[in-house]
């Protein structure tokens, strides 16, 4: 016998499972919000300190859907403005500021994308062979995604668009993502959201209810269902280093893919007086071990941040396996991904599930129109 539809459960405590209890609290119903750890937040927590590392890159997009849900909602935590960054890129063992093919490709990469094209060939029919890795390697970053030039033209050129027009409303949010997961918990509680952390669900809870978790752990609650999305594999490094000058804020390794920033930069309170906190990221090739990747972003390293080995203070490295959202090959778009509404009132949030938007305005989305599917509203 399926609960009251004045009751509903949620699954999940990362950002889309308290997003999604907060909106279901907001329009009425009772929620209960159960969390397998002792913490919420999930990928979106930081480390504790001294050296405040979020789990991998976190930005807030200031033109996107959830940045402006956080400002109506009187949740949006203090924010760090990139200020006339010192970026470097990085093309064929050159450092420069930005390349020229990169700056080609910006120009001439206009209008909208086909869905069934890779990225490679689309970019190189349109900018020009030059430009293809320069352009490859730009998108890596909000893609994770070892080679972009294979995925649909579609999906990258959205991202590549979204950073190249709209780059300078990046926000980050000051002392780290833990502060607007607290934020949303804070929220939580004060709708009356009932919260149990370390409550390990083996079971499918009675409907409505709400799976905000990865597809892997939610396809357990619903054995016999194809709940799948093409993922990535990507290395994560952060180091501390002992301050020395004026360093660049940003690396984009557009030869190797990868993506280094100095994140003590806009927020210095991430790192100790006199130590800088480096982020990077690479996406794993398929026939890469952890240590040759680890490798190659200390190559960048040595470009960037010349020196570095000797003052390095701290470090922690990470392998994320299908953390960064779902990604498109060629014909396929969000609306393959699982569905919110998986029927016998059953939803489905989270990064990898049919919502548009970029990164975390995924999970934003798919939490508040599994609430509004939940609680049967328009």
């Amino acid at each position: 016998m399926a609960q009251s539809r004045d009751q509903i459960t949620v699954v999940g405590g990362g950002i889309s499972g308290l997003i999604a209890a907060i909106a279901c609290a907001q329009r009425g119903r009772r929620v209960s919000l159960l969390e397998a750890t002792g913490k919420l937040g999930g990928r979106a927590r930081s480390a504790d300190g001294p050296y405040i590392a979020n789990y991998g890159p976190h930005a807030l997009y200031g033109d996107g859907p959830f940045y402006a849900w956080l400002r109506r909602e009187k949740l949006l935590p203090r924010l760090a403005r990139p200020s006339a960054p010192t970026m470097r890129a990085r093309l064929d063992g050159r450092i420069t500021r930005l390349p020229a093919p990169l700056i080609a490709a910006a120009l001439r990469l206009r209008g909208e994308a086909p869905v069934d094209v890779d990225y490679r060939t689309w970019v190189a029919g349109r900018a020009g062979d030059r430009a293809v890795e320069a352009a490859i390697g730009f998108v890596s970053l909000p893609t994770f995604h070892h080679d972009p030039g294979e995925l649909s033209a579609a999906f990258c050129h959205e991202r590549f668009r979204r950073l190249i027009l709209h780059g300078q409303k990046v926000r980050y949010v000051v002392r780290g993502w833990s502060v607007l997961v607290d934020a949303l918990a804070q929220r939580a509680r004060d709708v009356e959201v009932e919260i149990h952390t370390g409550s390990l669900v083996s079971d499918l809870p009675r409907a409505p209810v709400i799976l905000a978790l990865p597809l892997s752990a939610a396809g357990r609650l619903l054995p016999g269902r194809q709940l799948h999305a093409s993922g990535t594999r990507t290395v994560l490094l952060d180091i501390a280093l002992r301050s020395v000058g004026r360093s660049p804020r940003v690396v984009f390794d557009l030869t190797d893919r990868l993506y280094l920033t100095r994140v003590t930069g806009p927020d210095p309170s991430l790192a100790p007086a006199g130590e800088d906190l480096i982020q990077a990221s690479a996406g794993l090739r398929p026939s890469e071990s952890l240590e040759e990747a680890t490798l190659r972003i200390e190559a960048a390293m040595d470009a960037g941040f010349p020196g570095w080995r000797e003052r390095e203070t701290w470090r922690r490295r990470s392998l994320a396996q299908d953390s960064s959202g779902a990604i498109d090959q060629p014909g396929h778009t969000w609306r393959d991904h699982p569905a919110v509404d998986q029927g016998d009132g059953v939803y489905l949030a989270g990064d990898a599930v049919a919502a548009p938007g970029l990164l975390s305005e995924v999970a934003h989305h798919s939490a508040l129109h599994s609430a509004q599917l939940a609680t049967g509203g328009p």
